[in-house]
């Protein structure tokens, strides 16, 4: 009888684990293209880190900051940590579960319910170790193991995705924080050039060499500039609180913030990016792990149908008397196996399946539009920075044609060879251009963080 207990332990265990889950193979890449350049462009996206992509310094330190103190991150981060906690315990199914126990009892047994007829005192000690194992015939377990090992991976690439989209949030809202600050600081000086044209459309108009229309046309000029810096300093201020919400702390100081001309435009990238790189995305990776779990999940479902085979053993000693444990002749054990055959389950089982069967079609939809929503960005980015480089072009040929129209009709207005219309024009005009041009900078550089963004971040090309 010895011999066959164990030999049937080792029986049962060498045919468990056999899996039931379908062969997982990833699915096609949705597009009519494999890829959307050649492999000369890899080397260079492959050395793009945020660290070495963002070349302005305090850029660099708020993302560090945020990095730290963000707090969207931090509970990306503890989900991670959560998500591995719950694979651990998951996989600890797949060992046997052994615990050291001790029981003790002592009771009394009336004289009238003693077939002695009188009553009687008894107990009953136990000291030794049980052991339980599930012999995981149908691969069950290792298909919820599975299961919880994708989905933390999922997780992990979840909680990398959300760094990444916090990386390029701080870029562009400290871009946008610089473009409001230099939109503000030009509203100011064009509030100050029409503070100088009202003085003299007054000195004009009190010397008769101007209309009354003129005098109040730069009154309300000079009042529309006013309300442009007032709403500019309220952007900047909202900017800024939005700015510091990202860095989850207080701005470090800065003397002066930089002009967008002056701002270093990230590194261009190459027009042909191969395909493979966007396959490194971090929300195509998770949504392949989620894919992979659903995949997994079907396993189990199938697993359900079959016996499961449990293991029960115990063995230690036991003793009427607590002194008596240990004496010889008191050793005891037992060995319980079971089985569970399901016979009825009201379809639940049939169910079971049919939603880890449709949970996996839906993982293979989102892992499609995935990849179909990475080539959109990039197709965008890489539209849009053809466009910029035109629209900056366009921009400041115009910028240039409007400062001279500006000085022109100054002159004009000066020597009394036109009204104030004509300049008033020109004014509002080059202050469009002007405030354009600043508008465009902070695009084109927002473009970049976005490509940065939409290429996935980092990659690898040594990764697996």
């Amino acid at each position: 009888m010895h011999k066959t207990i164990p030999f049937l332990v080792i029986s049962l265990a060498a045919f468990s684990g056999c899996s039931m889950a379908p062969d997982y193979s990833r699915p096609e890449v949705p597009l009519n293209v494999t890829a959307i350049g050649n492999d000369a462009a890899t080397n260079r996206i492959s050395e793009l880190s945020w660290s070495n992509f963002v070349s302005d310094s305090y850029l660099r330190e708020l993302i560090q900051c945020a990095l730290e103190n963000n707090k969207d991150l931090k509970i990306a981060v503890l989900n991670v940590e959560n998500t591995r906690a719950l694979y651990r315990i998951q996989r600890s199914d797949r060992f046997p579960s052994i615990a050291a126990t001790g029981s003790g009892s002592r009771q009394r047994t009336p004289w009238d319910l003693s077939s002695s007829g009188t009553s009687v005192t008894g107990s009953s000690y136990q000291v030794g170790a049980s052991a339980s194992y599930e012999i995981d015939l149908f691969g069950r377990i290792a298909s919820l193991d599975e299961n919880a090992l994708e989905t933390y991976l999922a997780t992990e690439e979840s909680s990398r995705s959300v760094e990444i989209s916090l990386i390029s949030s701080v870029a562009q809202q400290y871009f946008l924080y610089i473009a409001t600050a230099e939109q503000l600081s030009l509203a100011e000086s064009s509030l100050e050039n029409a503070n100088h044209l009202l003085e003299l459309n007054r000195s004009m108009f009190a010397q008769g060499t101007s209309s009354e229309l003129d005098l109040r046309t730069a009154e309300s000029q000079r009042e529309a500039y006013q309300i442009s810096v007032e709403q500019l300093q309220q952007n900047l201020t909202t900017t800024r609180n939005a700015l510091e919400l990202l860095v989850g702390t207080s701005l470090p100081t800065i003397d002066t913030l930089p002009s967008m001309q002056d701002m270093p435009v990230i590194s261009s990238f190459p027009e042909n990016i191969p395909s493979e790189v966007l396959l490194q995305r971090p929300d195509i990776l998770a949504a392949e792990h989620q894919l992979k779990a659903a995949n997994a999940n079907i396993g189990a479902a199938r697993a359900a149908f079959f016996p499961s085979v449990s293991l029960t053993a115990f063995g230690g000693t036991a003793s009427r008397e607590l002194s008596g444990l240990f004496e010889n002749g008191s050793g005891m054990w037992s060995f319980a196996p079971s089985i569970r055959i399901p016979i009825f389950e009201a379809g639940a089982n049939k169910a079971q399946l049919d939603v880890a069967k449709i949970s996996t079609e839906i993982q293979v939809a989102t892992y499609e539009q995935a990849i179909q929503s990475a080539f959109r960005d990039v197709a965008d980015c890489l539209a849009i920075n053809e466009s910029m480089e035109r629209q900056l072009d366009a921009q400041l040929i115009l910028l240039k044609a409007a400062e001279r129209r500006y000085e022109l009709s100054l002159e004009r207005f000066k020597a009394g060879l036109d009204s104030y219309l004509p300049l008033l024009q020109a004014q509002q005009d080059l202050f469009g251009a002007q405030q354009n041009l600043i508008s465009l900078r902070r695009q084109k550089a927002a473009n970049s963080v976005s490509m940065y963004a939409a290429l996935g971040g980092t990659w690898d090309s040594t990764a697996p």
